[in-house]
């Protein structure tokens, strides 16, 4: 499993209200150009966000499913990108020093993608998960401007 951690300047619940706001998902997840649709509901458990993953005119349509969410403290995803296939992503925040602690937690579950040895995709997912994290940090500390 890939594991990455990042500082944000801004409050757990701040981190939180990015990662929950199923229209941002596209700004800050690495590989989705869009969202298409955000299900009532999301993100409790069972809801999802319905996006694009690639570059046009190359998207594939999927769906990325909450199955654990605690609020303020984990968030459990199971993202989907047919045909390469499906992976789960959890996101842990904990209050340190005034910020957000963020980690980030991810390994492909089913399909072609989980046929991979970890030690040949975890670096991939690391290097990826470095910059979602990049990228979800900047809109954070962004909207406390």
């Amino acid at each position: 499993m890939s594991e990455n951690e990042c500082m944000i300047h801004a409050s757990v619940d701040d981190v939180f209200a990015v990662l929950t706001d199923g229209w941002s998902y596209a700004g800050w997840v690495v590989g989705a150009s869009r969202v298409r649709d955000v299900e009532e509901g999301w993100p409790q458990p069972g809801f999802s966000i319905h996006h694009s993953v690639g570059t046009w005119p190359l998207l594939i349509d999927d769906t990325t499913t909450v199955e654990e969410y605690v609020p303020g403290a984990f968030l459990r995803l199971r993202v989907r990108a047919w045909p390469t296939g499906e992976g789960q992503v959890e996101f842990e925040a904990t209050e340190k020093d005034g910020g957000c602690h963020l980690v980030i937690r991810e390994h492909a579950v089913k399909g072609p993608a989980a046929l991979i040895p970890q030690v040949v995709i975890d670096p991939v997912l690391s290097l990826r998960n470095t910059e979602t994290l990049r990228r979800l940090r900047l809109i954070v500390e962004g909207r406390q401007t």
